[in-house]
Order: structure tokens, then sequence, then C-alpha cells
């Protein structure tokens, strides 16, 4: 199946030469179709990959290091597998060296556990599974040479906690050549779920930084999916956030005659990477993609790619088809960025996915030498 390097510079690969678990990357309910993506090919600027040169993870050194903390690990391929468990049956899985959190599976009501993150396995163009989806960190950084990058390979730094109360797994990425450090700390709670960042600019420079922390929550279908919280909020209709590890319906295009498919031909994909926050103009077609969000209980079967300014910090998305919920909260954060693929699909299938990130890519957070800036993304299961 054909995959655009364009779009998927860093998705994780496994190799072949070992079977994947499902149990560990493959939701119940959803299918491994791969997507095509020609059709929204583009032209793009990346960032540059910026983090520390990889080395081969040593599976039992981290096992005998970091033993006792309610988390294991399994080597797969090249890459590593972190599974932190909780004694009420909380779990969350993440991936070594890309960071991608593939699963968190929280305790219901019903005395059960569910995964509450939507991931998808597909199959690459040299024949490895590319996983999609899950809690991921997007974030692009440019200094006075103007040349943007991004951290994308992860190492594991420290791990705190017991499988009693809670566990912290902090992962480091930084680039000696950029001066920039950052801090990715994945704490399991029992009844919550945060990604936590923090950047500091260890240059003589100022540096500036654009970027979300997105996930992929798995529901019944969008259609059975609802917004509560957001009446009153302030909102730009934008493009989709098109992330390493972003999942797109392979029927979305420019073509598209929905609210979103006019956007890629008004901004293009370009516009949206190189500075949203840095426009100055709008024109009169960009004013109508601004509004006031005034549903208080919004149903989000339709197409919709939005980021939220002036939101509440704590929202909650409601899937009346599976009959829970997930608290979204966030820190340090001033956006909220939501994207829904609508309802044509099917249900419990590829797209059943409602993606939310925190965001900075309207106003880009600027930091000068020795500044440190943090922020968080909750997800809070009230379904105990």
């Amino acid at each position: 199946m054909a995959y655009s390097s364009l779009f998927s510079p860093n998705f994780t690969h496994f190799s072949s030469a070992r079977p994947i678990s499902h149990h560990l990357y493959y939701h119940p309910y959803l299918s491994s179709t791969s997507l095509q993506y020609n059709n929204i090919r583009k032209e793009l600027s990346l960032p540059h990959v910026a983090s520390v040169p990889y080395q081969p993870i040593n599976v039992d050194y981290l096992e005998g290091e970091f033993s006792g903390h309610g988390v294991t690990f399994e080597g797969i391929g090249d890459n590593c597998v972190a599974k932190m468990g909780l004694d009420n049956g909380s779990t969350a899985t993440l991936i070594l060296p890309s960071g991608l959190i593939t699963s968190y599976k929280a305790p219901m009501w019903h005395g059960s556990t569910v995964e509450l993150l939507h991931t998808s396995v597909l199959e690459g163009d040299d024949g490895e599974a590319v996983i999609q989806g899950g809690v991921s960190l997007a974030l692009n950084y440019e200094d006075d040479n103007e040349v943007p990058w991004s951290p994308s390979t992860w190492v594991l730094r420290d791990i705190r906690g017991n499988s009693k109360d809670s566990i912290k797994v902090e992962l480091i990425s930084s680039d000696t050549d950029n001066m920039v450090e950052t801090r990715h700390i994945v704490t399991l709670g029992e009844d919550i779920l945060t990604s936590e960042i923090s950047v500091t600019n260890l240059n003589s420079s100022p540096l500036q930084w654009t970027g979300s922390i997105i996930s992929h929550l798995t529901v019944s279908s969008p259609e059975a999916t609802y917004a509560l919280g957001l009446e009153g909020s302030n909102f730009h209709n934008v493009p989709p956030l098109l992330s390493n590890f972003g999942i797109i319906p392979s029927d979305f295009d420019e073509e598209n005659d929905s609210e979103i498919g006019q956007l890629w031909k008004q901004m293009g994909l370009k516009g949206f990477f190189s500075g949203l926050g840095q426009r100055n103009k709008k024109n009169a077609s960009e004013e109508e993609m601004e509004g006031e969000e005034d549903d208080g209980y919004k149903q989000l079967n339709e197409q919709m790619s939005r980021i939220y300014t002036c939101a509440p910090r704590f929202f909650t998305l409601i899937d009346r088809g599976r009959r829970n919920s997930v608290v979204v909260g966030r820190d340090g954060f001033d956006e909220v960025y939501m994207y829904s693929p609508g309802s044509s699909h099917e249900i419990y299938g590829e797209y059943s996915f409602i993606c939310v990130g925190q965001s900075t890519m309207l106003k880009p957070i600027m930091l000068g030498p020795g500044e440190v800036w943090r922020g968080s993304q909750h997800l809070h299961n009230p379904n105990m």
C-alpha cells in the first residue's frame, strides 16, 4: 500500500521479522485497512527531525534499571514497548523511541476496562507495520536561522511512582546544535492520564515554537459523540493538523465540498503550517471562518477542524454509543484543537474517533535565552 513520505516522516515502524502482538496495538473495534494519501498530497515544508542520535534500545537494561515501578518493557524489532499498569486496572502503553502513546485503558462503572485511545496499524511501503493515532506531540521549533525543526526521537530518562498510586515516565529529546531540550512526562493515575511537556531554550538567541499535544479518542461514531462545555468559545476553522501520527480519511481532499474542503483551497497546507499566528491581514473569506460556539452540547457528526480560543480549561466528550465520557483538561496552553472525520464512515471503524489537542498554533510561544515553558493535557476518566 502506497504511502506519501511527505506526510509520514516519523511514523513508528515495526520490523516484520517479529509478529505484532494484537492486544497491544489493535483496538478491538478497529480494522487495519491501509490509507491512501496520494489524493491530498501538496507542497509542504516539514520541520527537520532534531533529536539525539538513535541508539538501539537495550530492553534488559531498562528492565533492570527501572523495575519495581509498575512498568514492564518488551522489545519489538528496533522499538521498545513500555506498559504502565496500576492495581486498579488502569493501563497505558507507549513506544520508544517515538514516544507515541498507543493505549489508555480505564476502569468503567460496569467493572471492566475500556480502551479510550484510537490507533490504527497499517502497512507501509516496505511492508512494515505503521502505527497512527494515540497520543503524540507535534512540536515545531524555529530560531533566528528560521529553519524549522522538530523533536521526534525520545529517550527514557526516569520512572517514578508505583502501581498502587500513580506512575510517571519521563522522556527527553534534545538537540545539541539548536540547544533546545524538550521533556515529556507521562503520568498514569487511577482515573487520569496526563501528558506534560517542558521546553527549555538553552541557546543564547530567542526561540519561537508552535505545536500541540494531539489525542485520538475512540468513539462508537462521531454521530453519537457530543462536546459539552464549549459554548461561548471563539473558534477558527482551519485545515486538519497533519501530524506525524495523525489519521485523515482517504476521501478527504481539496475537492471536498465541505467547509473544511474549501479551506484546503483558500489556505493550503503550507499556509497553515508556516504561520497561522503570524498573519496580519485577513480577507473577507478568512473572516467567515471565525465564529463563536453557540452550542453547549455540540454533536460532532459533521466534518470539522477547529481551533478554539478562550475555551474553558476542562470540557467533556460524551459518547452515547459506548455509554462513557472523557473529561479533557489543559494547563499552559491557550487553545484547543478539535477534529472530527464526520459520520459518513462505518461505526466502530477506522474513523470512529475524535481528535483533540492542546494547542499553540494561532499564537506561537516565544522563549528567551534560558527560559522554560510548561504545559500539559489531562484525559480524565469520570466513569468509575
